[in-house]
């Protein structure tokens, strides 16, 4: 896994190259406290909003927080200017599309905060929201050191409860989970009213200290989309950290994956993220058994589409047998390489708006 340095560097030019900047202790006393990180993929507009939102807030008004934007690689959009021209805003560009995990990562790195505030683009919040996410963080600080990762109430567009926890995948916890509503497969119900230790929650709206995320070295850059905040929870409990669950804040998250149809090409991601975590936490005998489901699975769907006539799902059927293959076999940078050539392919076949959305749900 590559090793993220975080380090406070001034404001980003667009489509600069990384450089690293490492604090010291006559950093200024008016950085940034909490940095909001947010991955934009095709959602200018929601970005947008989003930012507008935040900066009603008085931490981003007083420069107690900042936002950075990293885009991977959305088409060219007057909105890009805006956020340039915004206080305390700042806007990364990259010329490809390198997964949710390495765009947070540079994210991070790029930002100044002690603090880091996870934010899908697809997230509404209210006036008070990142005020008291900063406050909590402060709280944390001198009664709780150690807790590293929190998330909190998430809402669905209607206003009814989006479950934003869980306990750790296992084989026979996964399987047995198939046969729930997809919006509980992950999840479970969490009815708790204060800070609340918990085994992991969604990265959709997640607040992490810098001390803990440095320490893991970042977010696994192993995962291109999904399962990276299962396994950045996991690991942070391994080395001593906790992670919590904050119900007194909330923010709604309008487009969870469970909500949405499942696109073959959004199966191939989950299923290679799965397996990611498989293979990193799971007994061998395990994961080698999951990947041979996942394996017929895609085998039984590919012969499925084919006779159907369908051949561009059943390629896309195909493509998931082969990374389940190479993963199965130990070659997971082949498996990497496979994926990546899925998604620029599939990037270039699609419209802008049925591009696969590198957000994390």
């Amino acid at each position: 896994m590559r090793q993220l340095i975080l380090s406070p560097p001034a404001q980003v030019p667009p489509n600069s190259k990384p450089q690293t900047v490492f604090a010291t202790e006559s950093e200024p006393k008016s950085s940034p406290q909490l940095s909001v990180v947010i991955v934009n993929y095709h959602q200018w507009g929601e970005t947008a909003d989003l930012i507008r939102q935040l900066g009603r807030s008085t931490s981003l008004s007083t420069g107690k927080a900042e936002i950075m934007v990293v885009d991977n690689h959305s088409p060219s959009n007057p909105i890009a200017g805006w956020l340039r021209r915004r206080r305390g805003v700042s806007l990364r560009r990259w010329s490809k599309n390198r997964g949710f995990a390495r765009a947070v990562n540079e994210g991070c790195r790029l930002s100044q905060g002690e603090w880091f505030l996870l934010l899908n683009s697809d997230m509404t919040v209210r006036e008070g929201f990142l005020d008291g996410v900063l406050a909590l963080a402060r709280r944390l600080d001198h009664e709780c050191p150690r807790m590293g990762v929190v998330g909190f109430q998430l809402r669905n567009s209607d206003g009814s409860r989006q479950w934003s926890t869980g306990p750790f995948p296992t084989l026979w916890g996964t399987l047995g989970r198939f046969m729930l509503p997809r919006s509980r497969r992950k999840y479970y119900a969490l009815r708790a009213r204060k800070l609340t230790q918990v085994s992991w929650v969604t990265g959709c709206c997640l607040l992490v200290r810098r001390e803990c995320i440095q320490d893991l070295g970042g977010l696994d850059e192993s995962f291109f989309l999904y399962y990276e905040d299962v396994d950045l929870c996991r690991r942070a409990r391994d080395r001593g950290w906790l992670v919590g669950y904050e119900p007194g804040l909330r923010a709604i998250h309008h487009r969870p994956l469970h909500a949405r149809s499942l696109a073959v090409s959004m199966r191939v991601l989950t299923r290679h993220a799965l397996l990611t975590y498989a293979s990193k936490h799971w007994p061998a005998w395990q994961f080698h058994l999951l990947a041979r489901i996942v394996k017929a699975e895609a085998m039984v769907r590919n012969q499925w589409k084919r006779w159907k006539g369908d051949y561009q799902k059943a390629d896309q059927f195909a493509v998931l047998e082969a990374i389940t293959s190479e993963m199965a076999r130990g070659n997971s940078r082949q498996a990497r390489r496979r994926l990546l050539h899925f998604i620029r392919k599939h990037e270039r076949n699609s419209a802008p708006e049925s591009h696969l959305q590198t957000i994390a749900q």
